[in-house]
């Protein structure tokens, strides 16, 4: 054989290999455990299958057609609250019973090549891919029939805004980049006082949105600030004040860090049965369908949940360097796992949204649902159920309350993101890919 017939063959087989490996390390990885079996407050914690291109599986997008709605549990009845919204994701309600959206989306997103190209197709498909409104939209039902007659810009000026906090006569929002107050008077429906920069809040990189609660004592706000990237891929440096929820004083502008090693936090609330902070947490990606779960769980000054060197109270996630071995017994351990992937986002408790029968205590989460997860998981509002005390029931799993997002083929008609309650108690859920809050309530009720 000659010389250039061995060179030719040694391609190709160097080519049949590469292909072979890519083929390998990009095939999709399937969930090898059901659903609820990583879900509860002690969830099955598989070895973990390290992905070097991740499973992309995100349901196309499609929005509501013919009349098209949400499924609402039995013994409760779905409605939409207001339509034509520009990708709204976060609600609050105001004392006198009109609702505040926060019309919003990521901002510009720096940098190109591969992973800036993954991201934009995944957004695009995700319903993601447009520019921000910036603004907080005002919504009213007056008549009280449950469908809001007004609907009015209230505030503009803003940069990727999500969370709303009324707190001492000034409304709080956080910017993507700073949490910013204007005043605010009871029945207002518009306001045009430009922002005032409290804090400013580390941006840029992947986990924009922000959210903000005041915290109970009277005199600070907490303040949820997601990580920039996975693992800290890009070094822990990009990560300073990130991971975190911070704990704020708005008339001293000044902060600190309340806990920290939370990749994502996003809906936070104050649990009613003993005052304290809840949130709920998108975990890492790229260890497989099965890992490593997303959790709803109570938050303590100085706790640590382990991102980006553990998971679930411990677990050594192998990819990160360098090592911190020493946090290993300090990581805490969450209250609760909602299932992998399943990108929980909203989150109220039963105090605030008052559907009574099996749903009379516990937890509302919104899951906005999976882009990386095969099958896919999350896409609906679930319900964790807590008794009579402080903390979910051991061995219950969650409850399904508005499912019906994903169509017959497997398509998005829409994604939740915010839950609260209304006035009357009812269920409001912000769906950004349907461009509409939905309103959930008992069926016998108005």
């Amino acid at each position: 054989m000659s010389m250039r017939k061995h060179v030719l063959l040694l391609l190709g087989l160097i080519l049949l290999v590469g292909a072979g490996a890519f083929a390998w390390l990009a095939w999709p990885d399937t969930a090898r455990l059901d659903l609820s079996r990583v879900q509860g407050r002690t969830p099955q914690i598989s070895a973990p299958r390290i992905q070097t291109i991740p499973t992309v599986k995100v349901a196309d997008v499609v929005g509501w057609r013919n009349g098209a709605m949400p499924t609402a549990a039995a013994g409760l009845r779905v409605q939409p609250f207001a339509a034509g919204l520009d990708h709204p994701r976060w609600l609050y309600r105001l004392p006198n019973g009109d609702v505040l959206v926060a019309e919003t989306n990521s901002p510009p997103r720096k940098g190109g090549g591969i992973t800036g190209w993954v991201m934009k197709h995944l957004l695009g498909k995700a319903g993601a891919g447009g520019p921000s409104a910036n603004r907080v939209t005002l919504l009213r039902d007056a008549d009280g029939d449950g469908r809001a007659e007004l609907k009015t810009v209230f505030l503009t000026g803003l940069n990727s805004p999500t969370g709303m906090a009324l707190w001492r006569g000034s409304l709080y929002i956080a910017n993507t980049d700073a949490l910013v107050r204007v005043p605010y008077a009871d029945g207002q429906t518009r306001i045009t006082a430009a922002p005032e920069k409290v804090v400013p809040l580390n941006g840029g990189g992947n986990h924009w949105a922000r959210t903000v609660i005041p915290s109970g004592d009277g005199r600070t706000l907490f303040v949820a600030v997601g990580s920039s990237s996975n693992i800290a891929e890009n070094g822990l440096d990009k990560e300073k004040q990130r991971a975190n929820i911070l704990q704020v004083w708005p008339d001293d502008k000044n902060w600190r860090i309340y806990a920290a090693g939370l990749r994502n936090p996003q809906g936070m609330a104050l649990n009613p049965r003993n005052g304290q902070l809840w949130t709920v947490v998108n975990e890492r990606d790229m260890l497989g369908s099965d890992l490593a779960p997303d959790y709803l769980t109570q938050v303590e000054f100085g706790d640590h949940f382990g991102w980006p060197w553990y998971y679930w109270g411990g677990y050594l996630d192998t990819r990160v360097e360098p090592r911190n071995p020493r946090l290993q017994q300090y990581a805490k351990r969450p209250d609760y796992a909602l299932g992998p992937h399943v990108a929980a986002l909203g989150l109220a408790f039963a105090d605030e949204i008052r559907l009574g029968g099996r749903f009379a205590s516990g937890a509302f989460v919104g899951e906005h649902g999976s882009w990386n997860r095969k099958p896919v998981s999350g896409y609906k509002v679930a319900f964790v159920p807590f008794g009579r005390g402080a903390f979910p029931i051991p061995g219950a799993k969650p409850v399904d309350v508005l499912t019906g997002f994903l169509d017959a083929d497997g398509k998005a008609q829409g994604r939740p993101v915010g839950v609260i309650g209304d006035r009357t108690g009812a269920m409001l859920v912000a769906d950004d890919v349907g461009n509409t809050i939905w309103r959930v309530s008992a069926a016998s009720a108005r």
